[in-house]
């Protein structure tokens, strides 16, 4: 089941007018929410996320805070999923053809559930290839725009080089990648990009960042340069669904030094486990938005 602007129904049944501005502009925002046995994880952040996309493009909020933790929790019910992904998008709604905003325009509501999987032990311990890419989006990567033409085009690049993710550059700095956050490790220290207009602000990422705090793992939140991409011990992309994966080669070029380059590194393993140790106790159990 679906839900889209106060109904519920199969999405084989769901329409949205040809004239709506998400269709014609790609006028709109969403959300990415993962559900863990059943329990949204971080609702309340993912909702806060939402609002601050809504007000980067000057979409008026039409649910409250209430609200959309009861439409959530209500399709997480209807579509009985033990691990599942919520979405949901928010769009200008329908309007005459004009690049100006509308007047009086009703935003469109779109929600749905789909199975939330995680990448598997294999990949895991072989780590996934990825390749570079120039960071050719626009300046507002911090609103979860559903313009995502951009994103699409830099994913299609790792695609048709057989790897799992792009690795984005801009300015000779690392920015993040095409659907991820980018982790790496040099000399035992966990080393990420600050949040800036160029980065999506990744929940994952929180968690991560979290976990290397409270286990007191060496990190530090600053500018990366290419440089130290390409000479990292140890590389990851972090999302909801891949959670905290190692990349092992960058443009077919193993990731770190030694007898170790090219596989996952132990610092990797060691936030894998602390990541899969707070699902099992935080994520799983019920808590509140």
């Amino acid at each position: 089941m679906i839900y889209l602007n106060g109904e519920w129904m199969p999405i084989e049944k769901a329409m949205v007018p040809v004239l709506d501005r998400g269709f014609i502009f790609g006028d709109g925002v969403y959300e990415v929410i993962p559900c863990y046995s059943g329990h949204p994880f971080r609702l309340r952040e993912h909702l806060t996320r939402l609002q601050s996309s809504l007000d980067g493009v000057r979409i008026d909020n039409p649910y409250s805070l209430a609200r959309w933790d009861e439409l959530v929790r209500e399709m997480v019910v209807k579509n009985p999923m033990d691990d599942q992904y919520v979405y949901l998008q928010v769009t200008r709604g329908v309007a005459p053809r004009d690049h100006a905003f509308p007047k009086g325009a009703k935003p469109t509501v779109f929600i749905m559930s789909n199975p939330l999987t995680t990448p598997p032990q294999e990949q895991r311990e072989r780590g996934v290839a990825a390749v570079s890419a120039a960071d050719n989006r626009w300046l507002r990567c911090d609103i979860k725009s559903v313009s995502l033409l951009a994103n699409c085009l830099l994913r299609q690049v790792a695609v048709d080089a057989s790897a799992a993710e792009v690795v984005l550059l801009r300015d000779g700095r690392l920015t993040e990648g095409s659907a991820s956050n980018i982790f790496l490790v040099r000399n035992g220290v966990i080393i990420t990009p600050p949040k800036t207009n160029f980065i999506l602000p990744g929940i994952t990422y929180d968690v991560v960042i979290e976990l290397a705090r409270a286990n007191r793992l060496p990190l530090e939140i600053r500018q990366v340069s290419e440089t130290e991409v390409r000479d990292a011990d140890e590389l990851w992309l972090t999302s909801s669904t891949k959670e905290v994966l190692s990349i092992s080669t960058l443009d077919g070029i193993p990731v770190g030094h030694g007898s170790a380059a090219g596989k996952p590194g132990p610092v990797a393993a060691q936030m894998h486990q602390l990541y899969q140790d707070y699902k099992r106790t935080v994520m799983r159990a019920p808590v509140k938005a």
